[in-house]
């Protein structure tokens, strides 16, 4: 019987608090994340940070990666000093998230950056990141409001692999972001804008895919759907049995 595809979901390191217990270091990611993997029919695999040299091993036992939201990468990836605001307090995912993606794009294996893991995903192509957006747009849509997600219209670029996911003109997204992408990597092309032209999505070869907003947190499971065939297909791909003659 064909298996469900399994989808590893970057987590992060943090202090946390339950029950008896007090500022235990743990690894996690929000719920959202895994309950969005799942209801579009994948098996969600969480991946504490580990060394990086492990991430080929670890994507091999894996048919997609997600890489999730979170704190700003450091600038030093991209060879810029820290904005005064940049949040880069994260540097086991730095290393880790940035291992990951590069043996998924040298596997091929289908992968979705979801707000930081875009960025990353552009920095690890060589690009570089706007370091806090209220410094070039007018009117910051983007940030949200301390523990609540904004909402603003983005619009998918026709043409491109997100633009047949999200046929639509525009549609309004989920949002909690104050970086943006910059100069764009080797390799990708942009597939979606904000109306003040900021980068909303961007794509590369095969199911290569980062969204800038958050759809884990909202209704839509398109994006996600689209990758669980990708990594469905894939997979089907890599155990169809050789021909001998």
């Amino acid at each position: 019987m064909d298996r469900k595809p399994f989808v590893g979901v970057s987590t992060y390191l943090v202090d946390a608090s339950w029950s008896d217990w007090r500022d235990r270091r743990v690894a996690l990611v929000p719920q959202r994340y895994t309950d969005y993997v799942q209801d579009s029919g994948g098996i969600a695999v969480l991946l504490p940070p580990d060394a990086p040299e492990r991430a080929p091993e670890v994507l091999a036992r894996l048919d997609a990666l997600v890489i999730a939201g979170g704190p700003d990468i450091d600038p030093a990836y991209y060879g810029q000093p820290a904005h005064p605001l940049s949040d880069t307090d994260a540097v086991e995912r730095d290393v880790w998230e940035s291992a990951l993606l590069r043996a998924a794009l040298a596997a091929g294996m289908p992968l979705l950056g979801i707000c930081r893991g875009m960025q990353v995903l552009n920095v690890v192509c060589g690009g570089t990141l706007i370091q806090h957006l209220p410094d070039v747009v007018e009117v910051d849509v983007h940030a949200g409001s301390p523990g609540r997600y904004g909402e603003h219209v983005v619009r998918p670029v026709p043409g491109t692999l997100l633009g047949g996911l999200l046929p639509e003109p525009e549609l309004t997204v989920p949002t909690f972001h104050h970086q943006a992408v910059d100069r764009l990597g080797t390799g990708l092309r942009v597939s979606a804008h904000a109306p003040d032209g900021t980068v909303e999505a961007l794509e590369g070869p095969g199911f290569t895919l980062g969204v800038q907003w958050h759809p884990e947190q909202g209704e839509d499971l398109r994006v996600m759907e689209a990758l669980v065939r990708a990594a469905t297909a894939s997979r089907a791909l890599q155990l169809e049995p050789l021909e001998v003659g």
